[in-house]
């Protein structure tokens, strides 16, 4: 790429580790492909200046990650306190999320990677076929992965252990590196996908338009991630990506007929920025905890970054 589940703490992870500015741990593996690599999460700020927030939006800590297995990160989703990364390069990256006592996000530890594998067994081949874009983990524990290049959607079964079977995907000719960026849950068991440059479907056994299936926006900002919102329809990432000296990011709202909303979340320098791709929403007892991952192009002028953010739970319209 060019440029639900609650999280927990429980009280006895919450000590120095958890407090520290800066973890690293490891985790051995949990399934057989599975191989434990080094996570280094170090707090940032959200910075002085360049982020706006819709009233009802709290920041609620970031990260900057970093490691050898850590880069080209294309998108996240959270199931239970452990996040689910897929990447540039083909890799299947979990590790696990720690919050303080006041749920802010301290540190990421144990983290496992493996390498995402086609329908005959054999591990893909960076780059061109292994460019992993899209993440969703359905109400059943289905993992779905789209890819560009070679556009496909797959499905890796329950926990991504599977053998990956083809499912359906809008038909439509994406550019070589402008595919299928936001992948997200759908309700009755479907699945959302948002083209990088326009589009939106839900997809189930075939795929059809989301409402008005919003185009790509006129202000060059490209979709690039998406998540199912708790309260219905979904939270949508929107970059605009013009490298070295201007990058900025929008989190809307997608209503089920294919609406956007205003703003919910805004950043450009010289807020915590980067080249953000990829987004997670859990259910709260106050509303959401959305999370924001940036792909570093493995560039080692980039950075990781995980940034969290509560949105209030929307305030229910006065009955007639």
């Amino acid at each position: 790429m060019r440029a639900a589940s609650r999280l927990f703490c429980a009280a006895g992870l919450i000590g120095a580790a958890a407090c520290a500015a800066m973890a690293t741990s490891t985790l051995g593996p949990v399934a057989p492909s599975d191989r434990a690599i080094r996570i280094e999460a170090r707090r940032v700020p959200l910075g002085i200046g360049g982020a706006t927030l819709a009233p009802g939006v709290t920041w609620a800590g970031g990260l900057v990650l970093r490691g050898s297995g850590l880069h080209g990160l294309s998108d996240l989703k959270i199931d239970g306190g452990r996040a689910w990364v897929v990447s540039d390069f083909g890799q299947l990256i979990r590790f696990t999320l720690q919050l303080d006592r006041n749920g802010r996000l301290v540190t990421a530890d144990r983290a496992v990677t493996r390498p995402l594998t086609g329908p005959d067994g054999a591990v893909l081949t960076p780059k061109a076929n292994a460019d992993s874009e899209g993440l969703a983990i359905l109400p059943d524990g289905t993992v779905l992965i789209s890819f560009e290049r070679d556009h496909r959607i797959w499905s890796y079964g329950a926990v991504a252990l599977d053998r990956p079977t083809a499912v359906a995907r809008p038909d439509t000719d994406f550019p070589d590196n402008e595919g299928m960026e936001g992948l997200a849950a759908a309700p009755d068991g479907g699945w959302l996908v948002l083209g990088e440059g326009g589009g939106a479907w839900v997809c189930l056994a075939a795929c059809a338009p989301l409402g008005a299936a919003p185009v790509m926006p006129a202000d060059g900002f490209r979709f690039t991630g998406a998540d199912i919102d708790p309260a219905g329809g979904w939270f949508v990432v929107e970059r605009y990506y013009s490298p070295p000296l201007d990058m900025r990011v929008r989190v809307r709202r997608l209503s089920a007929d294919g609406a956007l909303s205003d703003p919910v979340i805004q950043l450009r320098p010289p807020a915590s920025i980067d080249n953000f791709e990829g987004i997670a929403a859990v259910a709260t007892t106050t509303g959401t905890r959305l999370y924001l991952l940036s792909d570093d192009n493995a560039n080692a002028l980039q950075k990781t970054l995980l940034l969290a953010f509560d949105v209030a739970a929307p305030t229910p319209a006065p009955r007639p």
